[in-house]
C-alpha cells in the first residue's frame, strides 16, 4: 500500500505568498504615515520608510515560512537586539500593533489562520518592548 504525504502548507503560502506579504507591509507603513495616533512609533522610524518596508517584508517572508530573505541578506534577525537602540514601551508596541492589525484586517486571511497569526504577531511585538512601565 502506497502512502501519500500531504504537502506542508506554511502560513506564508496560506496568506498568498509574496504578493500578499508585500501588500500587507505596504499598507502597514501607509497607516503608520497616515494615523496621527501612532506618531510616537512613527518618529522612531526614518523619514523614508522604504528601507524599513523592505526589511519587514524580508523578515515576515521567512518568519511565516517562506524564503529566508532577511537571513540571507542580514543574518539572524536578533529582533530584540536590533531594536534596543529605540525606546519601545507599551505605547509604541500598541501603536505598531494598531497599524499591523488594521493592515491585516484589509487582507483576505484564512479564518483558521487569522487568530493564531495575530497572536504570534502580538507576541513578537510584545517581545520588542525594552522600556519599563
Amino acid at each position: 500500500m502506497q502512502s501519500q504525504t500531504l504537502p506542508v502548507t506554511t502560513p506564508y503560502d496560506r496568506l498568498g505568498g509574496e504578493e500578499t506579504i508585500r501588500r500587507l507591509v505596504k499598507r502597514f507603513y501607509e497607516l503608520m504615515d497616515d494615523l496621527p495616533e501612532v506618531w510616537e512609533t512613527r518618529k522612531i522610524h526614518p523619514k523614508d520608510l522604504s528601507g524599513a518596508e523592505d526589511k519587514l517584508f524580508k523578515f515576515l517572508s521567512g518568519w511565516l515560512g517562506g524564503p529566508q530573505l532577511f537571513v540571507q541578506e542580514f543574518g539572524h534577525p536578533m529582533l530584540r537586539r536590533r531594536h534596543l537602540p529605540f525606546a519601545i514601551g507599551t505605547r509604541e508596541r500598541d501603536q505598531w500593533l494598531m497599524c499591523m492589525h488594521m493592515a491585516l484586517d484589509e487582507q483576505q486571511i484564512d479564518p483558521e489562520l487569522d487568530a493564531p497569526l495575530r497572536a504570534a504577531i502580538d507576541g513578537l511585538a510584545d517581545h520588542m518592548r525594552n522600556q519599563p512601565e
